[in-house]
């Protein structure tokens, strides 16, 4: 339940997508997110951190190893979304 906790925080989910192709600094991620404030950027990168999902890195933030298999896990998530989406209209 923990992990779905985390998952289910506002922008938990799009910080991972948009850390799927490689490391981005906080800015950068500031600009991919838009619409997220700094405070509240900040402090999903803490709990991702500290959940060992995301690291630091001299080129910014990036997903650990457990956090690119909880990436590719949430492939099939994704790809049933499409599919939801598309069906909607």
């Amino acid at each position: 339940m923990a992990a779905l906790d985390l998952l289910g925080r506002r922008w938990t989910l799009r910080i991972l997508w948009e850390l799927r192709e490689g490391p981005l600094t906080f800015r950068a991620m500031r600009n991919a997110c838009e619409g997220v404030s700094p405070s509240v950027l900040n402090t999903r990168m803490r709990e991702l951190r500290e959940a060992g999902i995301v690291e630091r890195t001299d080129t910014g933030y990036a997903l650990t190893r457990s956090g690119d298999a909880l990436r590719r896990s949430l492939v099939p998530l994704y790809r049933w979304s499409e599919t939801w989406e598309g069906q909607r209209r």
